[in-house]
């Protein structure tokens, strides 16, 4: 399978856009000035205790409180508490966790009254960002992530993950790890450790080791609430977390991110460091690679399955769950064999692009998706296999359970990110029961472009609705080409997928937004 990762940065928002064989699988979002992604370390101060919940919520300097549950406190809290306590106070003069006083673990069964107060300070970790109106959720179980390792701190253990399946390998892993972990931390193997040199290896922990330090030196600030470590921005940890030999190009329209991923990728692939591009062209990155297309046809109540001749999926969102329904179209009519073949193949498709549809729109809680009906039980058994083997890709925690007697696929799926939601509708421009001549609107641009082309001699590049730009481009005496004859200057014009239909940005050469509008 081809990878492509598509890094675009436009107006302090940074969208990364992840395409398996062009297909659009994940979309993430990220704002320069965001308080706190998963993963942040921070310190925050206990603001309420909910006996009732079993619960406190704490202040790390967002608008609304975290959630922090007793079970997420983790049996060494008493040991992060005082390691925090000594670091402030500066009895802790070092990151080194050698012969630090480990404390008695905490009773799993214990609540959280008996085990912190109001105003206590905490060292904590973000395990979800904030959904709908509940704040973020929290935990005091420290990791730091790296590309083949985890560090926790207090934590002798070296665990490996079950999907290396060869024994010998297990071993030589766990002896090297054992030989360069620090003392005092524990380290889980990943799974993408599986046959990597020792200098990969010491390399990763010496990143994590260094994180550590980083920490250590940002408490020691005494700043109560803030961040004492930010994690990965979000292209550096998708690459983190998915990069292998599938990827083939990585494109990005800003320099120094550009720079700041090879400088990555040269840590964790050197051979591989080429792969990232800076894209540099006044057609948008995300429009180039048909991005912002995809969207507007993956959003929605109804999605259509691609080469099923006309079956699609309708998706709808309850308070509880989400539930989708697998539509055949018109193309599955009778009860013939050469039918019931072709509804597992239907359902194959639909359960690739359900797979998807999860991903790309981070769905999380229960999903019910009613296929078609089947009455043969091993096409039933094959769509099962080949649905949990669409979903292996997908990296949030999820269980799949086999077809009910009704036909129906549960499914559970972890989120840790606000659900994706795009609106695939545009507004009516005749909402107000009046709008902008199209020749108006046409008479406005041609008014800018004159006024610019005085002051400006260079390029322009004007961005429209594909409609619009469709009609001031078709035939040969088409608009903009009796503007070049009247001006003596070819005007480059740009559809995009993303704007409102009477929306218009123009821009010089230097990708400077010079004049727009919006409806």
């Amino acid at each position: 399978m081809k990878k492509e990762l598509i890094v675009s940065h436009e107006d302090e928002l940074t969208k990364i856009a992840l395409l398996e064989d062009g297909r659009l699988c994940e979309l993430h979002e990220e704002e320069d000035k965001n308080d706190f992604v998963v993963g942040d370390l921070f310190i925050g101060k206990v603001k309420k205790i909910a006996p009732n919940l079993n619960a406190a919520f704490v202040n790390i300097g967002y608008n609304k409180d975290a959630f922090l549950h007793y079970q997420d406190l983790g049996p060494q809290f008493l040991t992060y508490k005082k390691f925090l306590k000594d670091s402030i106070s500066k009895k802790q003069s070092t990151s080194s966790l050698k012969n630090f006083e480990i404390q008695p673990e905490i009773d799993k069964n214990g609540t959280v009254d008996k085990i912190f107060a109001k105003d206590d300070i905490i060292l904590l970790q973000i395990t979800k960002e904030p959904i709908s109106t509940k704040g973020p959720r929290i935990s005091t179980q420290i990791s730091l992530t790296g590309r083949f390792l985890v560090l926790i701190p207090f934590d002798n253990k070296v665990s490996i993950s079950k999907k290396i399946a060869s024994t010998e390998e297990k071993v030589r892993l766990r002896t090297l790890i054992d030989s360069i972990k620090p003392e005092g931390f524990g380290v889980i193997i990943r799974t993408v450790a599986e046959g990597k040199k020792v200098a990969d290896l010491h390399n990763d922990m010496n990143l994590l080791v260094q994180k550590w330090e980083n920490t250590f030196k940002n408490i020691q600030k005494n700043k109560i609430p803030s961040k004492v470590l930010s994690e990965d921005d979000k292209a550096s940890s998708i690459l983190r977390d998915n990069f292998n030999q599938d990827f083939v190009n990585i494109f990005c329209d800003d320099e120094q991110m550009v720079e700041e991923m090879k400088m990555y990728i040269e840590v964790i692939a050197p051979e591989r460091k080429n792969i990232v591009q800076f894209y540099n062209s006044h057609i948008p990155l995300l429009e180039y690679y048909n991005v912002e297309k995809q969207l507007k046809q993956s959003f929605g109540k109804h999605v259509n399955i691609p080469s099923s001749k006309g079956a699609y999926l309708v998706i709808e969102h309850t308070e509880a769950l989400h539930v989708i329904d697998v539509n055949s179209g018109n193309n599955i009519t009778n009860g013939n064999s050469a039918t019931k073949e072709h509804a597992l193949y239907v359902n194959k498709m639909a359960a690739t692009e359900i797979a998807r549809q999860l991903r790309l729109r981070d769905m999380g809680g229960i999903i019910v998706v009613d296929f078609i009906d089947m009455i043969n039980p091993d096409h039933r058994k094959d769509l099962y296999e080949h649905f949990k083997n669409e979903m292996s890709r997908d990296k949030a925690r999820h269980k799949i359970l086999p077809p009910s007697k009704f036909g129906l696929i549960q499914i559970t799926r972890q989120r840790n990110r606000p659900e994706k939601q795009i609106d695939t509708k545009e507004e009516n421009p005749n909402k107000d029961g009046e709008i902008v001549a199209p020749i108006v609107i046409v008479e406005r641009m041609e008014e800018t472009i004159r006024n610019i082309m005085q002051k400006d001699k260079g390029k322009l590049y004007l961005h429209v609705h594909p409609f619009v730009e469709a009609y001031l481009t078709k035939g040969i005496k088409s608009i903009q080409m009796k503007w070049f004859i009247k001006y003596k200057k070819w005007v480059t014009i740009i559809p995009r997928d993303s704007f409102k239909y009477l929306e218009y940005k123009i821009y010089n050469s230097e990708k400077e937004e010079v004049s727009g509008y919006s409806n």
